[in-house]
Parts: C-alpha cells; structure tokens; sequence
C-alpha cells in the first residue's frame, strides 16, 4: 500500500511539473529567451522519462530523474539571482537568456498584469528594427513573475526528489527480498545437465 501511495504522488508531482513546464515554456517562446527554452525542453523529457520509470518499476529511470532535478534547482536558482541582480549579475550587460542573439526580454516585460506600455518616437537610443519604450502601471513587475515561477519550479523538484528516492528505494527493496526468495538468484532452480556420454546397447537379431 506503500508503494502504491508513492507511486501516486510522484505521478502527480511529475504531472503537476510538467504542467508548469510546459506553461513557461510558451511564455519563453513567446519572449524568445532561448537559454530556458533549450532547458525547459530537457526538464520535460526528464519528467515524462521519470513518469515513465514510475510506471514501469524502472529503478535507473528514477535516479536519472533525481539527479536532473538538482540541476533544475540549481539553474532555477540562477534564474531568480540573474532577475534580482544578485552579485555581478545584470540584466542590462549581457542578454544571457537570448544567447546575446536578440534584444528580447521576458515577455512578461511588455504583458504583466496591469502593464501600459507606451512606444518612445524618434530615439537614438533604439538600433535597427528596434524600438524604444517605456512600460509603466504593473501591478507585479516582469522580474517577480519570473521569481515567482522559477520558485514554483524548485519547490516541486524539491517534492519531486524526496519521492523519487522514496520510490526508487521500495523498488530497490523488492528485488531484494525477490531475490532473497530464489527468483532469478544464482542458487536457485538449476536445469538438469544433458549427458555427454552414449550409451550402447547389444542388438540381438534372429538368425
């Protein structure tokens, strides 16, 4: 019943986590910040594989899994200090989450909730095929959306690696106790050996 019940909540842990990751993964798109796009798709192949390890009673497919979500921490722990500016990091020195490749920003930027934006006419400041513009009245800045999910995101992996390591660790406990019964064990059943040797038998024949 253990197992059972563990089973069931990392399936809804990984559901719920591929929910939020297919979520911001438009929203990237959106924002073409392509540095969590190429992540998000990496999480959510991690996340079907780890459903998938947990329905089929696949020991290694959860310890993949488990070991990616530290590294979802981690990069999720960049994002919030890369958007709070924490340290050496600036979101106006280098565009990290474009691979330097566009000027986009977070497409929460120009679309948060309450959000008015206003085109800047005849800059200097704007290159080519750019605009200036200044964006006012947000009731929630575009950095804090951005924390905020990225904060969604470590608490379900943190969710999600406690009971990977619970269910990977039942796993583990059955075939043990399997094994400790005889079933595929080196000191199990053991098919009788074919002879090498031929018998021969005197032939009578009538004369």
């Amino acid at each position: 019943m253990g197992k059972c019940d563990g089973r069931c909540t990392l399936l809804v842990i990984c559901s719920l986590q591929l929910v939020a990751a297919l979520q911001r993964q438009v929203f990237d798109f959106l924002g073409y910040q392509w540095a969590p796009i190429l992540a998000n798709f990496l999480h959510i192949m991690a996340v079907i594989l780890g459903m998938f390890g947990t329905v089929q009673f696949r020991f290694k497919y959860l310890i993949f899994y488990a070991v990616w979500l530290v590294l979802w921490v981690g990069w999720n722990s960049f994002i919030i200090c890369f958007y709070l500016e924490v340290g050496n990091l600036s979101q106006d020195r280098d565009f990290l989450m474009t691979f330097n490749t566009s000027l986009h920003r977070s497409w929460w930027m120009e679309h948060g909730p309450g959000c008015l934006v206003t085109p800047v006419l005849d800059s200097r400041m704007a290159p080519d095929d750019h605009h200036v513009i200044t964006v006012s009245g947000c009731l929630l800045d575009y950095q804090y959306i951005e924390v905020l999910s990225s904060a969604i995101q470590i608490l379900l992996a943190l969710f999600g690696f406690v009971y990977a390591c619970y269910v990977s660790k039942v796993f583990q406990d059955d075939e043990d106790s399997f094994d400790f019964i005889g079933g595929f064990d080196s000191y199990g059943y053991q098919p009788p050996q074919k002879s090498s040797h031929l018998q021969l038998q005197p032939l009578y024949t009538a004369g």
